[in-house]
């Protein structure tokens, strides 16, 4: 029986002398018999070279011929067409314009899987022809990236995600969640996460969905660093394990919400999470704060003051009475600073009470109040409150207000020692800014010991390398020409323990107390010039002239220093 005539991609393979008349008709064959196309059976059998099959292919059905080897993986279409769709047909979809969803197949025959993808996606299908082999590998690669931040944990990090309690999953987690194990690697994923933040010694995690990205970044040292991105579809997903995790309401996704995660790492040390959520254009930011309470408890040799620095801070903190006022902006460890004192003074004989917004970090023996202004409790009502109390010290989150600065300094003035904080850049604009808020300069005067101004500066790592700096660029910097003449200047290096070089921050601090002279001018309602002026001749450091300190000891490095007393 004579043999049909050749036609579609059997006749290319033969026109273009690729395999002999007598092989394609036995290839033809043996590809009914398995039911399988004929190209998929060329490959199997690897008659024919796979990249020669795909040109011919896509010559003989009009179709374009793609390099996948040459496409940029960050543009992959991730999550439009799902996971068993992908690998039931093997197509890999590359890029969505609109309506327009372009994917690259190594079967052309196969209509039926392409109709599926077009009915679940809804999108119009266009194919371009890629080698099969390439094809697969690059499937995989997109499959095990989508998978690679909840499947392959490590075994190790799995034994310590084990031992994890979190006080805020309820019993009937998986009825909230919707249950089921497609969920398990989101929970695993979240309580990942949380652990590295601990152990790399963030102090805070972002949760961050975009258009086609989901970014997870962790502040460690004070900058921000991304540490993965899972893919876009799972952020509604992590969005509300974490609103659960939180006791917070999963179902409104339109106005910010707080929240607290108490996680359980042994038997003696747990850590809380500060959770706010912000909705966005494109989902829900979703960012913790690491609320540590060691810290607050590490001592006050352990925050970086000078020698004569702690003996002021010390000494102030042993008065019956006055103010003390930690000033500068948001992270640069005024909470520590405070905290740190309120333990110092913590014992049985005082009665502590704390006006926060909102309590960080409980402090056993001390009365906290979380000050909400909606139910008519900010500071100047809590304040007011306090001195009901029988106070011996007072803690003021913060002064924002004449209402509540009037108040404060009252309390100070009648034998009660109030520890509040400010943002202001300086000492000097500390007392300044007490003044444009309206109190009487001589009350301020009065009232106001201590004032410390600081900054948080990342801590060079073991690592750290000597660097050689002109004497007279050390001078231009700051230093004294005998300390330019001296110094041994350090810079970051960089190594397996540390992040760029840093491991770690120590404060720089600007500790003025307020003597007699400094009051003279205060109550003559001179300006902040006059006041730093004045803070030089006494011999009191400014933030610089501590930061060169650290950069001389060899802490930190110039570089920080400037980044962060440089205005």
């Amino acid at each position: 029986m004579a043999n049909k005539p050749l036609t579609g991609l059997a006749a290319r393979l033969l026109t273009d002398q690729l395999m002999g008349e007598s092989a394609i008709h036995q290839a033809q064959a043996a590809a009914s018999r398995e039911q399988k196309p004929l190209a998929r059976y060329l490959l199997e059998q690897k008659l024919v070279d796979a990249k020669v099959l795909m040109l011919a292919s896509a010559e003989d059905l009009g179709l374009p011929a793609f390099d996948l080897a040459a496409f940029d993986m960050e543009h992959v279409a991730r999550d439009v067409v799902p996971e068993k769709l992908i690998r039931k047909h093997n197509v890999l979809p590359l890029i969505k314009r609109g309506s327009h969803l372009f994917v690259a197949i190594d079967d052309p025959s196969n209509h039926q899987g392409l109709d599926e993808i077009r009915f679940n996606t809804g999108l119009t299908i266009h194919s371009v022809m890629a080698e099969s082999a390439m094809l697969a590998r690059t499937i995989e690669k997109m499959l095990d990236d989508v998978g690679q931040s909840f499947s392959d944990l490590e075994e190790d990090e799995l034994g310590d995600l084990e031992g994890l309690e979190v006080s805020a999953v309820d019993d009937d987690l998986d009825d909230v969640r919707g249950g089921g194990e497609d969920d398990t690697p989101v929970v695993k994923f979240v309580n990942k996460m949380l652990l590295m933040a601990i152990k790399g010694g963030a102090s805070d995690l972002h949760f961050e969905p975009y258009e086609k990205a989901y970014r997870v970044r962790f502040r460690t040292d004070g900058v921000l660093n991304e540490v993965t991105r899972p893919p876009v579809s799972l952020g509604p997903r992590i969005a509300s394990r974490l609103k659960i995790m939180s006791a917070m309401d999963i179902s409104e996704r339109r106005k910010p919400q707080d929240g607290r995660i108490k996680m359980k790492l042994s038997k003696s040390k747990a850590i809380d999470f500060r959770v706010n959520t912000l909705p966005t254009l494109w989902g829900e930011k979703i960012v913790l704060r690491i609320l540590d309470s060691s810290s607050a408890k590490m001592g006050i040799d352990a925050l970086g003051y000078e020698e004569d620095q702690k003996a002021m801070y010390m000494e102030a903190l042993a008065q019956p009475q006055g103010m003390i006022l930690v000033t500068g902006p948001t992270g640069s460890g005024k909470t520590v600073s405070l905290y740190t004192g309120l333990n110092i003074l913590n014992t049985t004989e005082r009665n502590i009470s704390t006006a926060e917004d909102p309590v960080e970090i409980n402090l056993e023996g001390i009365n906290q109040v979380n000050v909400n202004p909606k139910q008519g409790m900010d500071f100047s009502q809590a304040l007011r409150a306090f001195l009901r109390q029988d106070p011996d010290v007072i803690m003021v989150g913060e002064i924002r207000d004449l209402e509540t600065a009037s108040i404060a300094v009252k309390a100070a003035q009648t034998g009660h020692l109030v520890l509040s904080t400010l943002h202001t850049n300086s000492a000097a604009d500390t007392l300044t800014r007490l003044q444009n808020m309206g109190i009487p300069s001589f009350n301020i005067a009065t009232s106001v010991s201590l004032i410390i101004a600081q900054r948080l500066a990342r801590r060079l790592c073991k690592c750290k390398v000597k660097v050689d700096i002109p004497q007279e660029t050390l001078i231009e910097e700051g230093f004294t020409e005998a300390q330019a003449a001296e110094a041994e200047i350090y810079g970051p290096k960089g190594c397996d323990i540390c992040n760029n070089g840093y491991k770690g921050r120590v404060g720089i601090y600007e500790v003025v107390a307020i003597t007699p002279g400094m009051q003279q001018i205060i109550m003559a309602e001179g300006n902040s010039l006059e006041i730093s002026q004045k803070a030089q001749e006494e011999g009191f450091n400014n933030l610089r002239q501590s930061g060169l300190l650290k950069a001389l000891q060899g802490v930190t490095s110039l570089e920080e220093v400037n980044r962060v007393t440089r205005d």
